[in-house]
């Protein structure tokens, strides 16, 4: 079985939740980070997208430390695919 993602539309994109991301994202959280620099630490296309992809996510997202991503996915997979669609 494969192993599932979570993945976020952004515009024309997708955008994965990984530690990788998760990072970013908490950077941009608790410090000055602009969402020019989030969206170029991203990938993404300009602060518009950057804007678009923190509306999407969680608040609670945010505050997940990405050491603990992978356990924090594994039990909550599930409902937070849901809410990231709704």
């Amino acid at each position: 079985m494969a192993e599932e993602r979570i993945v976020i539309k952004v515009g024309e994109r997708e955008v994965e939740i990984n530690e990788e991301t998760l990072s970013v994202l908490r950077k941009y959280k608790r410090t000055e980070m602009t969402l020019e620099q989030l969206a170029a630490a991203l990938g993404l296309e300009g602060w518009d997208e950057a804007y678009e992809l923190v509306k999407k996510i969680p608040a609670w997202l945010m505050d997940v430390d990405p050491t603990m991503w992978k356990t924090i996915f594994s039990k909550y997979a599930q409902e937070l695919k849901r809410e990231l669609e709704s």
